[in-house]
């Protein structure tokens, strides 16, 4: 196996080897602000124990060069020893200390230490993302999870800077245009839990504190930090505010005080991901500082966001998996805790569980029926197959599961056994016995038949309801059939609904029982008056497809909008939505249900779902032949709405970026070219930056909009996201040229940025453009095995996934699919993983518009 590439094994028998004791780490940045230095030194000391004498390993490091290595006092030959991935270290010693001087390379790619010049005021800006095995192309080191250490980190920058890190900085010392900051020892952290923030950021302070209940007080410095030029922009007011009410609520729960010092939360450029919990020092993607409108949605994904990464300040960072088959174990939790502490914490965002419900369940339900799912455990081989496991199974499917096993096991038991799970392995590393011991010991439930049948297995189950009736419209039976899959067991509510005196459709019973096997019956409905709906999973206890039986189901096609809770309203949407994607319901009965509903939905994010997933039915779900019908209605429906939505409202700007996306012909295209050069009004609607941009796209696409024209927008708005949204009109302008730009700009080189990379895909492939993009499909598979060995993991992963034929949504795309991967069998499984899920997208797709046919 390639070096770069850690294995399990290899990872399991040097910790059964190694223990280490501490690192020492120095970057010298100096020449970061010089765009053609592609280099800094950095130098690590690394203090480590071996078990067997005499033995050999190696440490990790991806290097343009090594300056020296010293082991013990012995000078290693670097040309001997460093194969540009690793450091052969031979004649290990019982204590033993390593000295590595290197040349480290400053990244694009938002892996390792990223570097970004912000075309504003052209200052430089330096942050580090090294989840999972990233680490070792800034420094040298043992990169696994279960190597902890203590680090102490030091760092020259330029004067004008300041730097962060994980520890609170002990002193600054002046070197004429430089500055060396050197930080406090942290508690012992994985390497990829490290973190450097370097530049002239922006930053905002304050202070968090707490009486501890032995009657000590804990002391928390707080900072929000942005690039300079984002800084009128940043609401870091609003952010601290969820931080402490986070804190209090954490500290409350798991009775285990914050063991970082303080918290500082960076929001940088060019993020690949949204956030990433370097314990002191967490990393945030900017686009959570909003340049422009938007929804409370917006705000409130950032505030789960927040907690999110505050969670992992116990469940990952304070206790860590030994290896990524565990990653649920800090990724579920996180996820499950952004929502249940948005409502627990108190804070302003009271619709957590309506979100998780229809975004975030979306996200894993279709994870969880690729050929390529897995358990929630899964079986990491090495690290590409961990980069691959930061997907909706580990997160959104482990986070549904734990809303249901703290069903199961109760509210006190479950947080009892995290509190013990922190306080046995606080500093250490776990496997999933370990928490389930915990769990076992404040339940007094047996976990082990629960673990296998959520765990270890992978796939959804579907849960439909058998009605049926005597004469009088009495039920004399109400049934839960499983099916889909290994059957689990399910804790559910099953809620009945019918209409009241004002024609809204409320629950008028709610029932709890545990489901097991293909079929279950509730007693104690029995003899209850048949009602409109029946719906299984009210609630959202269970993780599990909803079905309907067909009296519900009409219910649902007559009356989906009159549902008064948003909840229900939530789950029967992300219900319907189900149906669609399985072929079970027509695209445009889908569609049509968004075209009468749509408009009366309360909840902001629910809305906006709604607007993606009807695209997506409309581009990939509806028969051909009957898309351009399809595109007028969706487009007459977002002018209506749009005109309707009170002025200024949330839901006037969601439904004017969906008339972006769904303008159709000459008087939709003309509204949003007069909206965007102020011939058009639309009353309380601020056309701000963001929006232009949105309203470029239409017109860029629809091939009513110029080079110049856009060139002339980014003059307008000359920042980073103002280029990323200009490169991503220019590749959506419907001419061959515009194609082959943008297509040569990522496949026939490596120069551009992860975030311009990512605009170029995005534009390349518009769904009126599949033409244009035909000729593209022989390309793109002949391309796939090349990237996958020149480009980093991060920018090979968006190629592949990214310019996938996705909308030549045809057999003979599907044909040459298959042809790849018969002809690629020994490709890099990671790979053919990637391919394997687009496949499956496309088959999916072929079989819906089956079914839209009729």
């Amino acid at each position: 196996m390639p070096g770069k590439n850690l294995s399990r094994e290899e990872a399991q028998q040097r910790a059964g080897l190694i223990e280490v004791e501490s690192y020492r780490v120095h970057l010298d940045l100096t020449s970061a602000p010089d765009p053609a230095a592609p280099t800094f030194l950095s130098t690590t000391t690394i203090t480590f124990r071996a078990a067997t004498p005499g033995a050999a390993s190696f440490a990790d490091l991806l290097a343009p060069g090594v300056r020296s290595v010293t082991l013990n006092g012995r000078e290693l030959d670097p040309a001997q020893v460093f194969d540009g991935t690793r450091v052969a270290l031979d004649r290990l010693e019982g204590h033993n200390v390593l000295v590595v001087a290197a040349d480290c390379a400053y990244s694009r790619t938002g892996e390792g230490l990223h570097r970004f010049v912000d075309p504003v005021d052209g200052e430089t800006y330096l942050y580090t993302h090294f989840e999972p095995a990233d680490a070792r192309r800034v420094f040298a080191n043992f990169e696994q999870p279960d190597l902890k250490a203590p680090f102490t980190v030091s760092v020259t920058a330029p004067a004008g800077w300041d730097v962060y890190a994980n520890a609170v900085h002990e002193s600054v010392e002046e070197q004429g245009d430089a500055r060396t900051w050197r930080f406090a020892p942290t508690r012992p952290i994985s390497t990829y839990l490290t973190a450097v923030v370097a530049g002239p950021y922006h930053v905002v302070r304050d202070h968090y504190s707490r009486e501890l209940p032995d009657g000590t007080r804990l002391e928390i410095p707080l900072a929000a930090t942005c690039r300079k030029s984002l800084a009128e922009h940043f609401d870091a007011a609003e952010i601290l505010t969820v931080t402490k009410q986070g804190l209090d609520f954490f500290h409350q729960e798991f009775d285990y005080p914050y063991p970082f010092g303080k918290y500082d939360q960076c929001f940088v450029p060019e993020y690949n991901i949204g956030a990433m919990e370097n314990p002191g020092c967490v990393t945030f993607r900017e686009e959570f500082v909003f340049r422009s409108k938007v929804t409370e949605a917006a705000y409130e994904g950032r505030a789960n966001v927040v907690l999110h990464e505050m969670a992992h300040m116990w469940f990952g960072d304070l206790v860590t998996m030994k290896w990524w088959d565990d990653l649920w174990l800090k990724e579920s939790f996180a996820d499950f805790m952004g929502s249940y502490g948005l409502i627990g914490a108190g804070t302003r965002y009271r619709s957590a569980w309506i979100t998780f419900a229809n975004r975030r369940k979306a996200w894993a339900y279709q994870q969880d029926q690729y050929p390529t799912t897995h358990p929630i455990t899964a079986d990491i081989r090495d690290l590409e197959d961990a980069k691959l496991n930061f997907d909706g199974i580990t997160y959104a499917k482990g986070a549904s599961v734990l809303k249901q096993l703290v069903a199961y096991v109760g509210r006190e038991a479950f947080f009892e056994g995290a509190r013990r799970y922190f306080r046995r392995h606080a500093f250490g590393n776990t496997v999933l016995g370990d928490l389930l011991s915990v769990l076992e010991e404040t339940s007094g439930r047996d976990l082990k038949a629960w673990s296998s049948a959520w765990l270890q297995t992978s796939g959804v189950n579907s849960l439909t309801p058998q009605v049926t009736c005597d004469a009088e419209g009495r039920i004399t039976e109400l049934a839960v059939l499983q099916d889909g899959g290994t059957p689990r067991p399910h804790r559910v509510a099953i809620g009945l609904y019918d209409r009241d005196e004002t024609g809204a459709l409320v629950r008028t019973e709610l029932v709890e029982l545990d489901v097991a096997g293909a079929r279950t019956a509730a007693p104690e409905l029995a003899g209850r008056p048949r009602p409109a709906l029946v719906l299984v999973n009210d609630e959202d206890l269970t993780y599990c497809k909803i079905r309907f039986d067909e009296v519900s189901l009409e219910t649902l096609r007559t009356g989906l909008g009159d549902l008064s809770s948003p909840l229900t309203r939530a789950l029967a949407w992300s219900a319907v939505w189900n149906l669609t994607r399985d072929a079970l319901m027509p695209a445009r009965d889908y569609l049509d249900l968004v075209l009468r509903f749509a408009g009366q939905e309360s909840d902001i994010g629910v809305l906006q779902s709604l607007h993606q997933q009807a695209r997506t039915a409309l581009d990939l779900y509806a028969d051909p032949t009957w898309r351009a019908e399809g595109a007028r209605l969706l487009a007459e429906c977002a002018l209506r709405e749009l005109r309707a939505a009170a002025p200024g409202s949330d839901h006037q700007l969601a439904w004017a970026r969906f008339l972006a996306s769904a303008a159709d012909g000459a008087e939709h295209l003309q509204l949003v070219a007069g909206l965007l050069d102020g011939t058009a009004r639309i009353d309380g609607l601020a056309v701000d930056q963001e929006l232009r941009w949105e309203f470029w796209l239409t017109l860029a696409a629809a091939g009513r909009a110029t080079t110049e024209a856009i060139e002339g927008e980014l003059r307008r708005d000359n920042t980073a996201s103002g280029k990323q949204r200009a490169v991503k009109c220019l590749a959506a302008l419907p001419t061959p040229g515009a194609k082959a730009a943008a297509w040569s700009a990522v496949v026939d080189s490596d120069e551009l940025p992860n975030a311009l990379v990512e605009a170029q895909i995005a534009g390349f492939a518009q769904p009126d453009q599949r033409e244009l993009t035909a000729g593209y499909t022989d390309a793109y598979f002949e391309l796939l095995e090349p990237v996958w060995a020149q480009r980093s993991i991060e920018i090979a992963m968006r190629i592949v996934g990214g310019f996938f034929p996705r909308l030549q949504t045809e057999q003979s795309t599907l044909d040459a699919t298959d042809a790849w991967l018969a002809a690629h069998p020994q490709a890099a499984p990671a790979l053919r993983r990637l391919v394997l899920e687009c496949r499956d997208n496309l088959a999916r797709a072929l079989r819906a518009q089956v079914c839209d046919r009729g």
